[in-house]
């Protein structure tokens, strides 16, 4: 019997409908989206802790470097986990589930990194230019004062 809501390949006729095709209530998919949801909130409460987030962001990326192998793997053994074949040789689908997202993650570390930078710099230049101002007023305190003639004085 062959279930309703299967889409045979040719119908798939652009990004949307792919998306469309997947059975996103299959339990080992929202299991991946959970993990990726808990990265993302991992990510945002971790923004202060660059050690851990340069941890996270090493981690990532090996993660999308590997995705390649995943799907290898993941093609051979799809039926012990998956009700569908997902896991084409271009690597559309695991590229629209595991990559992008974590991707993402990390334009987002990246963009706290960023953030954290320019702080920091805004700080540095904030106390560079105050202590520039108590040079500048030490200086004007320190100088001579010079006793300026008047006009009168000056005829005499």
């Amino acid at each position: 019997m062959v279930d309703p809501n299967f889409i045979e390949v040719n119908e798939i006729t652009g990004y949307w409908s792919f998306l469309a095709s997947i059975d996103w209530n299959d339990p080992w998919l929202i299991a991946l989206i959970a993990v990726h949801v808990l990265t993302t909130v991992t990510t945002l409460m971790t923004r202060n802790n660059t050690n851990f987030q340069i941890f996270l962001f090493l981690i990532l990326l090996s993660a999308a470097y590997c995705s390649e192998s995943i799907n290898e793997f993941a093609a051979a053994k799809w039926k012990s986990f998956s009700k569908q074949q997902y896991f084409d040789s271009n690597g559309l689908f695991i590229s629209t589930v595991f990559s992008i997202p974590i991707l993402l993650n990390c334009m987002l570390i990246i963009g706290a990194w960023m953030y954290n930078s320019l702080q920091i710099m805004v700080t540095l230049k904030r106390a560079q230019l105050l202590q520039q101002v108590k040079r500048n007023k030490q200086e004007k305190n320190s100088e001579p004062t010079k006793e300026v003639k008047s006009d009168h004085e000056k005829s005499d």
